[in-house]
Parts: structure tokens; C-alpha cells; sequence
């Protein structure tokens, strides 16, 4: 339990000055919170530390100063694997990192998978309730889509979790 608290503050050191896409500008730490709660709460049966650690980090390689050596000094080699697994080369092209996402999603570890199931879930789920101010119906739909594109090639790793995506994609937006 130790291990988790310890990943929650240096998350919510790390992202501190962030804010979420959505219309109340939240704070980004509710968004890896959110995944943790989702792992630890509303599933039965992860009770892998690293897992949830690295659902609390996933974001910080990604989006804030956090070098590989922070997070293996702090957390471990097994979190740092997970983390740098579902990381985003932000010097590709956005396009191209939604197509890599695709097509690395079947062979993330079991681990890695849990991670990026919860991170969709909790995306949907925002994106349903407080969509960002300025994207379109159209972009949203279109998230909904490759958020779901994703999942599928993540399919038989945890029914509970796919579930849940299932019913957060239920609020897809609708064209007119």
C-alpha cells in the first residue's frame, strides 16, 4: 500500500500545474486516480501493486519531466516496463501514435493492458460527461472509434474491465 501512496503523490507532484481537457479544466491528477479507482474498485481480482503504480504513473514520461531513471529509482524496473508500455512517442506525429496504439494494443503485457483499459475507460467516461469545449461531434465520435479500435485488439485480458469500456462506449455520441 505504501508503494501506491507513494506513486499517487509523486503523480500529483509531477502533474500539478496540469489541467484536464475538460470543460471545468480539472486537475490532471483525478484522471490517473480515476484509473487506479477503476482498478482497485470496481474490478475484482487486481491486487498487483506495479499494476496499479503504473496506472498512477501512466501519464509522466509522457507529459511532464519524469525521466525513466526517476521512476525505476522510486518504483522498480517491473512499474517503469509497465509505464514506458503504454507511453506515447510524442515526437511522432499524433496521427501516427493513434495507429501505433492500435496496432501494439494485442501485444502489450497482461499488465500493460490492464493499464490501458482503465486509461480508455476513464477517457470515454470523461469524454461522455465533459466533453473538451472546443471538439466537434465529429472528433468526439471519432475518439470513441480509435478508443475502441484499441480495446479490441486488447480483447480476453479482463472481461470485468471490458465491460466496463463497453458500457462507457455505449455513451458514443451519435452524428446527426
Amino acid at each position: 500500500m505504501q508503494k501506491v501512496i507513494k506513486a499517487a503523490a509523486f503523480a500529483a507532484h509531477k502533474h500539478r500545474d496540469q489541467r484536464r481537457k475538460d470543460q471545468q479544466a480539472s486537475p490532471y491528477i483525478n484522471h490517473p486516480l480515476a484509473l487506479a479507482n477503476v482498478l482497485c474498485n470496481e474490478v475484482t481480482g487486481i491486487e498487483d501493486q506495479d499494476v496499479v503504480c503504473a496506472a498512477l504513473l501512466h501519464d509522466t514520461i509522457e507529459d511532464t519531466d519524469t525521466s525513466h531513471a526517476e521512476i525505476e529509482a522510486e518504483f522498480g524496473r517491473a512499474v517503469l516496463d509497465v509505464v514506458l508500455e503504454v507511453t506515447d512517442d510524442k515526437t511522432l506525429p499524433k496521427a501516427q501514435r493513434k495507429v501505433l496504439q492500435i496496432e501494439h494494443a494485442p501485444s502489450l503485457s497482461r499488465s500493460a493492458k490492464l493499464v490501458k483499459l482503465a486509461d480508455k475507460i476513464c477517457n470515454l467516461r470523461d469524454m461522455a460527461a465533459s466533453p473538451p469545449s472546443d471538439w466537434s461531434l465529429d472528433r468526439r465520435i471519432e475518439y470513441f472509434d480509435w478508443a475502441k479500435a484499441v480495446v479490441d485488439g486488447m480483447r480476453g485480458t479482463n472481461e470485468q474491465l471490458e465491460n466496463l469500456f463497453d458500457q462507457a462506449f455505449a455513451f458514443r455520441p451519435l452524428a446527426v
